[in-house]
């Protein structure tokens, strides 16, 4: 394979992993909490000792969508919704991480848990109970529960230290090499945040990597009727 070949083989690497993050956009556009993905493309340049230095297309680098989603009322006395920035953190069996999908139950132990099981965290980072006796549960715009008018604990709001270091693990759930408390971010009892994704834009997206994949490929199979030829002739 020609440079040529190569040049259009990582580009069409690329545009597959990003027709998939589309693809799973829209496969989440009714997911509370899910965050768009995109991809970000680079160009890495192979240096070559007998010829010129070779350019090739990368687009290995997944950037998460931080844009605030509308909210949805449910009434749900452990739905919580993030207004502005930040996430909640949970504990999973690989570690914590960050979500904005705030439907949360008190498990057996009264303890606040996804629908996974994942437990709650506050501040601190221990767990958030609910005391099994409590006949009325409040939780204050910053994240102070109140058990029958008895604050019980505060929950907690992080985010990742470098915003373009956050990784989408599965579904609502994101990681960080490193995080941080947020003070100023608003929590909204009752209420559940919608997908970002907005369906027409990124579906217009779909069909944009779709042409590109396709002319990709009719270049690809154009060099490759060229090299055939070539061969054939000197063959001869």
């Amino acid at each position: 394979m020609d440079a040529a070949g190569y040049t259009a083989l990582t580009r069409q690497s690329g545009l597959m992993r990003e027709m998939q993050v589309v693809a799973n956009n829209i496969a989440n556009l009714s997911t509370a909490g899910f965050r768009r993905e995109g991809v970000v493309f680079s160009e890495y340049i192979s240096r070559n000792e007998d010829g010129p230095s070779l350019s090739m297309a990368r687009g290995n680098t997944r950037i998460v969508d931080l844009t605030q989603a509308g909210l949805d009322q449910t009434g749900g006395t452990f739905d919580l919704a993030i207004q502005g920035e930040g996430f909640f953190l949970i504990e999973t069996p690989n570690g914590q991480a960050l979500t904005r999908a705030g439907a949360f139950t008190p498990s057996a132990e009264g303890e606040l848990v996804t629908a996974d099981g994942n437990r709650l965290l506050d501040q601190g980072g221990a767990p958030v109970f609910v005391p099994p006796t409590a006949r009325s549960i409040a939780i204050a715009e910053d994240g102070t529960m109140s058990a029958d008018g008895q604050p019980v604990a505060r929950v907690g709001l992080w985010g990742p230290v470098d915003p373009l270091a956050l990784r989408h693990q599965s579904g609502t759930l994101f990681t960080a090499p490193a995080m941080q408390p947020l003070d100023d971010v608003t929590i909204l009892q009752g209420f559940l945040e919608n997908s970002n994704v907005e369906p027409v834009s990124e579906i217009a997206r779909m069909i944009e990597v779709q042409r590109a994949y396709e002319m990709g490929q009719k270049f690809m199979d154009a060099e490759d009727s060229r090299m055939r030829g070539v061969i054939q002739t000197l063959g001869r």
